[in-house]
């Protein structure tokens, strides 16, 4: 046990010492590598080819992309995970940095002579901490995008009655509202600016950002140029259905505030219990790690605390 603690707590060490190496190496041509590979549409390109044949023409002569990334990039849809969430760390660099806390976390049970549970308990709760800063920054990137939605239809509705294009318009909303609205209309504009059509430019932002009412935006501007109508006029309405929306959920959300407020003491009061009773009587609280009721009893808390919390996350949620 001890031995599979020493090379448990190395090999973290060594993964955060190269996540943090790697977070301050330069990423900038790794950066226009992908910028330009989204602009010269190489997807089209692989469905044109073949996936070896386009292989060749698409990735760069001086690839350094890691095997993390690669397999995360074939394993599932973390490439996109990352992108919504406008993440500033490569996922080969999120994965040492978690594995890195995991390693920190054990060390520190282990210079501090705390029982082995609770040094790698330490070290899974601090591995999770990367994992939840991605998950909020992609929550609150995402609620930004549709708070600043119905202002961009609308910033579009007027651009089409003033006699431009629709592709004029989407530069406008580029130009003219911050971020992340601006960089997802910009990616749109820049795509059919370089040939590609823009039905198919929106129907790739409405991928990347999983909104369903830039897919209401996306589906009436595809209707309309196949059987004709006024855009404009379907864009108020679709802005005007959005700020309704959201002046409801404002007020589900006054009246369920003193709910969620109930839940996160009842959510937080165990753990918070647990670390005082630990700081003034460590031997009580270790029984229940030492002792195979103690075991049991903890187990058992744990699962009664994620029910709870999914019990109250059920109870405050309503969908508008």
């Amino acid at each position: 046990m001890t031995l599979a603690i020493i090379l448990a707590t190395f090999i973290g060490t060594a993964a955060l010492v190269g996540a943090v190496a790697m977070l301050f190496r330069s990423d900038a041509s790794e950066l226009a590598e992908e910028r330009l590979d989204i602009l010269t549409g190489s997807r089209a390109l692989v469905g044109e080819l073949g996936e070896e044949e386009a292989s060749v023409l698409i990735s760069p002569l001086d690839e350094s992309r890691s095997m993390i990334d690669k397999f995360l990039e074939k394993a599932g849809g973390f490439q996109t995970f990352f992108e919504q969430a406008e993440s500033p760390i490569l996922p080969s660099q999120f994965v040492l940095l978690s594995v890195g806390l995991l390693g920190g976390g054990i060390f520190v049970g282990t210079i501090m002579h705390w029982p082995v549970g609770v040094g790698i308990a330490l070290g899974l709760v601090l591995s999770l901490l990367p994992i939840m800063w991605l998950f909020l920054r992609r929550r609150r990137r995402l609620k930004q995008f549709a708070q600043q939605l119905p202002e961009a239809l609308e910033l579009v509705s007027r651009v089409l009655r003033a006699g431009h294009s629709l592709a004029a318009a989407i530069n406008m909303v580029a130009e003219e509202m911050p971020d992340p609205i601006s960089g997802e209309f910009r990616k749109c504009y820049e795509q059919q600016n370089l040939g590609v059509p823009l039905e198919e430019a929106l129907e790739e932002m409405s991928e990347r950002v999983p909104n369903l009412d830039l897919r209401f935006f996306v589906t009436s501007v595809v209707l309309q140029r196949q059987t004709g109508g006024d855009l404009a006029e379907i864009l108020d309405k679709i802005g005007r259905l959005i700020r309704e929306r959201f002046r409801i959920w404002g007020q589900i959300q006054a009246l369920t505030g003193e709910g969620r407020l109930s839940g996160i003491v009842l959510l937080a009061l165990p753990p918070a219990l647990f670390l005082f009773m630990f700081r003034l009587n460590p031997d009580y609280v270790m029984m229940l790690f030492e002792d195979p009721l103690g075991h049991r009893m903890l187990a058992g808390g744990i699962v009664s605390q994620i029910i709870g919390a999914i019990v109250i996350k059920k109870i405050i949620t309503i969908k508008v």
